[in-house]
């Protein structure tokens, strides 16, 4: 069993969560703070958030890899996946998807009813990645929205509706996830022109993959400006946002000097922005 859960946690990348849930309970805690004057939602929806966030990245991330088995099997970087080297067989995928697909949908049932008709088409649009990439090189930012969901999730379950601010946070973490998603792009640079696929870097090369991940990680910054101010969050909101600028402007650097710390750059400087962004708002909130 250990074995097969471990199977399971690398199919799903499952540290990778780290990316997503900050942002929906940074739109909680701020959605709170409006409608409860506390940043604390309860129990109940804490555990309902955990869950169906959980759910939808597990549903996204093995749909994504159920889709691209015919692509991962050729790539020596994604070979060894566990959908690809036999470890976890096709029917378990599916029925891996289906079952977070069902447990994501009964949980925002339980939330409220605007959060269980939303569910439909955020599942479509995380499931709509992995098809996207194979026609347009815009699904970069079709990843970044399946991301930048998260905060218009995060206020529905505490406010029942979609406000301007969460439009706006969802906006920034759009451009943030396509901007760092290009950078990470360029390790499969060759392989994805070998195998006529469509992403920006094999389509319009290195440099101009750098430009338009700077231009899109300028747009983040300046919707998360957008955000603190529709909020009316406090100068630590604005501090908060210039320091996670500090690390985009050093993940750019770093990719820039040696490619084969793409992964650093990615996980580490990433992981630091969507914490620190909650930390930053959680303090101002207080």
């Amino acid at each position: 069993m250990l074995k097969t859960l471990k199977d399971i946690g690398e199919l799903i990348v499952f540290k990778h969560s780290i990316f997503a849930l900050p942002f929906i309970f940074t739109a909680m805690i701020v959605a709170s703070k409006s409608v409860n004057d506390s940043v604390w939602f309860g129990f109940r929806l804490l555990i309902l958030g955990v869950i169906c966030a959980v759910s939808a990245r597990n549903f996204a991330m093995a749909f994504n890899r159920y889709k691209d088995e015919d692509i991962d099997k050729l790539n020596p970087r994604t070979a060894n996946r566990p959908s690809v080297d036999g470890r976890i067989g096709r029917k378990n995928v599916e029925l891996f998807i289906i079952a977070n697909a069902v447990i994501f949908v009964l949980c925002a049932l339980a939330i409220n009813s605007l959060a269980f008709w939303l569910s439909f088409p955020i599942l479509a649009v995380l499931g709509g990645y992995s098809l996207f990439k194979r026609f347009s090189p815009l699904a970069h930012l079709v990843l970044g929205l399946s991301l930048g969901l998260s905060p218009i999730a995060g206020v529905v379950a505490v406010a029942n509706e979609i406000t301007l601010w969460s439009v706006l946070l969802c906006l920034g973490i759009v451009f943030w996830t396509a901007g760092f998603d290009l950078l990470y792009s360029l390790q499969d640079i060759e392989f994805d022109k070998e195998h006529e696929l469509f992403s920006i870097p094999s389509i319009y090369g290195s440099k101009a993959t750098f430009f338009i991940s700077a231009i899109f990680h300028a747009l983040a910054i300046i919707f998360w400006l957008l955000f603190a101010w529709a909020a009316g969050l406090s100068f630590f909101a604005f501090l908060g946002i210039a320091v996670c600028a500090a690390i985009l402007y050093k993940e750019h650097t770093i990719v820039r000097e040696d490619f084969s710390k793409i992964d650093k750059a990615f996980f580490t400087l990433n992981g630091y922005v969507s914490i620190l962004f909650f930390v930053f708002v959680w303090v101002s909130l207080l």
